[in-house]
């Protein structure tokens, strides 16, 4: 496996967020994580890529703990994360946006133009500023940022939020294309169906605690629902 998640919990103040969760992603697998608002899927990412610390429990990288391990030393060992809400930096341009993601200069095929390769339009932009760009392209050029420090575990919170369909579209076609190069993916999703229809498996949570878990071919749409809810379908 290369991530292990084991009984992890974890609180933001005295809020709990997770509650003994177990995970585990094999390298080369695209892994959703489905869950409604407030279910504990962005503070799960952001436990892997060392945003929050585990209350208990551990976080496995490569079989080897990194729960203690700050975030710049998890980029270092090759976990990126894409964040909800893109994050770029507005006044820099498309160009210097994807050179600040290289910074930890870890080797690998990921390259400014193999990022303008997986993204034309970005290529066509490239020196524009990164608050001129539309949503879509914002969120291409996250996504571009964060392959730049060549990482094994991508994560991406949320890559559908706000985007018009036929972007959406785009931009989950280019995960395939980022997984056939031999990144492993860990994808937040609220859309069930478009995390579904790319993901090899999935964990769905509900209130912080895995409520369903396996291929999106085990379960039928009602069971998947139920454990969204925690409702019948």
């Amino acid at each position: 496996m290369l991530l292990e998640l084991r009984e992890v919990e974890a609180h933001h103040g005295d809020l709990q967020a997770l509650y003994s969760v177990n995970l585990e992603v094999a390298e080369g697998e695209c892994v959703a994580i489905i869950g409604a608002n407030g279910a504990g899927k962005s503070t799960l990412l952001g436990t892997v890529a060392g945003l929050f610390r585990p209350t208990s429990g551990d976080v496995l990288f490569d079989a080897d703990s990194i729960s203690w391990l700050p975030a710049d030393r998890r980029t270092r060992l090759g976990i990126s994360l894409v964040p909800e809400g893109r994050r770029i930096f507005p006044s820099l341009s498309v160009r210097e946006n994807l050179l600040v993601g290289a910074y930890p200069r870890r080797h690998g095929q990921w390259s400014v133009e193999g990022v303008f390769e997986l993204f034309p339009f970005l290529a066509q932009r490239a020196a524009r500023p990164g608050w001129a760009l539309s949503g879509g392209e914002q969120q291409a050029l996250a996504i571009g940022r964060a392959l730049m420090a060549n990482p094994r575990l991508l994560l991406l919170d949320e890559v559908s939020l706000g985007l018009a369909p036929v972007v959406v579209k785009q931009l989950y076609a280019s995960l395939g294309q980022i997984k056939d190069a031999g990144t492993t993916l860990v994808l937040v999703e609220q859309d069930i169906g478009q995390a579904l229809r790319v993901a090899d498996r999935f964990y769905c949570l509900l209130e912080g605690r895995v409520s369903l878990t396996g291929s999106p071919a085990q379960f039928s749409r009602e069971q998947v629902v139920e454990a969204y809810f925690g409702i019948p379908a």
